[in-house]
């Protein structure tokens, strides 16, 4: 009864949207597909890299196309190597330091729309929104206002999978690492409230990469050790690669073929 129950509600969204639902595999989700040709529609590729200070989160974009991404510079710190400025700035459209929250989903919504050559989104970085909203409400520590910061957050999240499909969207953020009372130690997204902290950021993408940084040498974890890293099944058979966006996003967009 119940897979009856489960059959006719997809036979009944396929005729509501007039499309056809396949599931997805790497993501757990039931996706709307294009009738006829098979394409898939509103649901852009998130990436999430996670690492302290230093660990070579944001130098992991200097091989990206200016041409093709929009940088979010949203701890408004500057970008890492040399010439950025001449990279991503006003003029060329594809840089803002504007952090908050409702502005940042219009403008991604935005970009998904009208900016077909913006193939690559960066948010640098997350915790820079959850901090904005801290300082702008400090002095009325409520629930309403943690539950303002966890409903922003997801907000941005949740509406990845909704945008153009050829967009791939990194969010950076900084990590923490805690010890339970066994005394073992889990790395993961570093949140502001317990609202956000119920939500796992992390849930929300199936690629997190774990950035390290070593005598020079910065790379990206693929996968859970003491931490929340994770790659889908066979993307990387590599525990460490290098933070190099560029051939990572190529590889991980023809897996996802």
């Amino acid at each position: 009864q119940e897979d009856a129950e489960r059959d006719g509600g997809r036979e009944s969204r396929e005729r509501q949207w007039g499309g056809h639902l396949r599931h997805d595999l790497h993501g757990g989700r039931t996706v709307l597909l294009c009738e006829g040709d098979g394409r898939l529609i509103h649901m852009a590729t998130g990436i999430l890299i996670i690492g302290e200070s230093g660990s070579g989160k944001t130098t992991s974009c200097r091989n990206l196309d200016p041409k093709t991404t929009y940088y979010c510079d949203l701890d408004g710190k500057g970008l890492s190597w040399r010439g950025w400025r001449s990279q991503y700035n006003i003029e060329h459209k594809n840089y803002t330091r504007n952090g908050d929250a409702k502005a940042l989903m219009k403008l991604l919504q935005g970009i998904s729309d009208t900016r077909p050559n913006i193939k690559v989104v960066v948010l640098d970085t997350l915790n820079a929104i959850m901090l904005a909203m801290e300082m702008e409400q400090r002095k009325t520590n409520t629930y309403s206002q943690w539950m303002d910061l966890a409903v922003n957050i997801y907000g941005i999240l949740d509406m990845i999978g909704r945008l153009r499909d050829d967009l791939t969207v990194v969010c950076i953020a900084h990590s923490q690492t805690e010890q339970n009372d066994m005394g073992y130690c889990l790395t993961r997204m570093k949140t502001s409230g317990r609202k956000l902290d119920k939500i796992v950021p992390e849930s929300k993408f199936t690629t997190v990469f774990l950035a390290k940084g070593n005598e020079g040498k910065y790379i990206f974890e693929t996968r859970a050790n003491k931490s929340t890293a994770k790659t889908p099944m066979g993307l990387f058979d590599e525990p460490e690669i290098d933070n190099d966006l560029v051939p990572i996003i190529a590889r991980l967009r023809e897996f996802e073929q």
